[in-house]
């Protein structure tokens, strides 16, 4: 938010300077099924997430204060706990607690490997292959630092594809282990890598600044631009002109003069984002996940239209044959494998975020990256005005209620409220002594003022409606009508029944009325119906005798 111009009418610097502490957002996992395990309390905690596995079953997040939980069906003990139990219960990973997680990538096994903010790494889950990176074939079922090769080396992005893993470090080096059946570690061979290997050759003397896998190939760009290929090619999915597999890397020619920024990789398609906003894409094509308008693969790159804006964020992943992008207005297109269709031109979504797609439409329902929610900047103005309220150190207006001080500003109640705009024009008051309204009462209201809401018991929002209806505050008596409406009772029926009458609340009137013959036998019994005024008690039993209430 910037700043603007000093506010007159008594809003102090504290009051504006409220509205630049930095918040934290919560992160939207609604969508994906697996979090319907977890609690609304565990859910507003979660501040990073990755939801993965064959059937987008297993799930590890990262709670605000750096704890790390799973649940799922730990499949080859990919949550690593320990064990091989399934849950529905999120539990805690000790090792990873605290950590700071900074990047995360998964396989097809599944197995998992994780960067923390410190640049370890960590991997666990299926290791048939080595994807590990730990030297054995034993499946890891729990989260084990990989050392070998990577000592005093910093890692800033890690990638997985369906068996082999690869890791970018700061100093621009790339490390790929596990299966190589066709050359996806880069190492020359086809023979599995069973520990972390510089990825050499081309890449040499190159400085890597992305890296990608596919199913079953390796990508990397570097800082000029350039972007490197190696493993399968079945597909074209390495965009160099043919179907052949390459053992090491290999620069594809045909971007010569574009400069990459990014590079994503689906199970066998790739699409890179240019430094202009261009999106390029090559590979399978059966599902139409390149955007091109029909279903042929496409050995090399090709641009593909959007938008006429331009492309800030391109997303695929390896398990999957969906594609998505989002430009710099805010649209977010999908194509490719879409809920079991074809969608074979980028298709205008709803959706503000490339995320939603693969929650929504991917096959499986997984995540393309680690989720994140990062610390905002800023409060907006709602979330500053309810901070504000009853701060002594920013008030300039005290009321005193049963004793008791509520603290305010002046200029927000005039804004506010017409009631305020009149009897603080002129006013100069730092404090107003009130004894027409209970402080619960009052306090609600000028909460109300600060929040647009209310959080009252039934009991007490009869006396909140009071004071709406002598303020002619319309939409706050609507509130207190549906707070005591939600809270209505036996017990408590022909008390709110009177309020409703005598506050000339119409609706609620008419509601509590059909409560009271709803519930007639016990209603009559309670204290309240016998303590009943008496003309409203000969109104109750005219109107409700009328409706049939006392027919045999």
């Amino acid at each position: 938010m910037e700043a603007e111009s000093p506010v007159s009418h008594g809003v102090t610097t504290k009051v504006i300077q409220a509205t630049f502490l930095s918040a934290l957002k919560m992160l939207d996992v609604g969508k994906w099924p697996i979090f319907a395990l977890c609690s609304q309390e565990e859910l507003k905690l979660i501040r990073q997430a990755c939801v993965f596995g064959s059937a987008g079953n297993e799930v590890l997040y990262a709670t605000e204060n750096d704890e790390v939980f799973v649940l799922g069906t730990n499949c080859s003990g990919c949550l690593g706990t320990g064990d091989i139990q399934n849950t529905i219960e999120p539990r805690r990973l000790d090792t990873l607690c605290g950590k700071k997680i900074a990047c995360l990538s998964y396989g097809s096994g599944p197995h998992v490997v994780v960067a923390t903010a410190e640049g370890e790494v960590y991997t666990w889950g299926h290791n048939a292959y080595s994807q590990l990176g730990n030297g054995t074939t034993n499946h890891g079922l729990i989260p084990c630092q990989v050392s070998t090769n990577l000592v005093n080396k910093k890692v800033i992005e890690v990638a997985c594809g369906s068996h082999h893993s690869m890791v970018l470090t700061s100093d621009g080096e790339v490390y790929a282990w596990g299966y190589n059946n066709s050359g996806q570690v880069g190492s020359g061979s086809t023979a599995n890598q069973p520990i972390p290997r510089r990825v050499t050759g081309c890449l040499q003397n190159k400085i890597a600044v992305s890296i990608s896998c596919g199913q079953m190939c390796s990508m990397a760009v570097v800082e000029n631009g350039e972007v490197y290929v190696w493993g399968y090619n079945g597909n074209g999915q390495l965009g160099l002109g043919n179907s052949g597999n390459q053992p090491t890397p290999c620069r594809i020619a045909a971007l010569q003069g574009i400069r990459v920024q990014r590079v994503a990789c689906g199970y066998a398609h790739t699409l890179v984002l240019t430094d202009e906003g261009r999106l390029y894409a090559w590979g399978a094509n059966s599902y139409g996940q390149l955007g091109t308008g029909n279903k042929s693969n496409q050995p090399y790159p090709i641009p593909i239209i959007v938008d006429k804006d331009r492309v800030i964020e391109i997303a695929a992943c390896h398990s999957a044959h969906t594609s998505a992008a989002k430009t710099q207005g805010g649209h977010v297109y999908m194509w490719g494998q879409c809920r079991g269709q074809s969608v074979i031109l980028p298709h205008l979504t709803h959706f503000a975020c490339t995320d939603d797609v693969f929650a929504c439409f991917a096959t499986p329902a997984v995540t393309w990256r680690l989720l994140s929610v990062e610390p905002d900047d800023h409060l907006t103005v709602a979330q500053s005005l309810k901070k504000e309220f009853d701060n002594p150190d920013t008030a300039d207006l005290k009321f005193l209620v049963d004793g008791k001080y509520i603290h305010v500003h002046k200029v927000l109640l005039k804004i506010r409220c017409e009631h305020f705009r009149s009897i603080l024009s002129n006013a100069d008051d730092e404090i107003i002594e009130m004894s027409e309204f209970s402080y619960q009462v009052y306090r609600a209201f000028l909460e109300y003022l600060y929040t647009d809401s209310i959080s009252l018991p039934p009991e007490d929002a009869i006396g909140l409606l009071d004071l709406a209806t002598f303020y002619r505050e319309n939409r706050l008596k609507k509130l207190c009508q549906q707070t005591i409406k939600q809270g209505i009772c036996e017990e408590n029926a022909i008390a709110l029944l009177s309020a409703a009458v005598k506050y000339e609340a119409e609706d609620l009137e008419e509601f509590c009325f059909r409560f009271c013959i709803n519930h007639l036998t016990v209603v009559t019994q309670t204290t309240g119906f016998a303590e009943m005024d008496h003309d409203l008690l000969k109104n109750f039993i005219s109107k409700a005798s009328r409706v049939g209430a006392f027919k045999n």
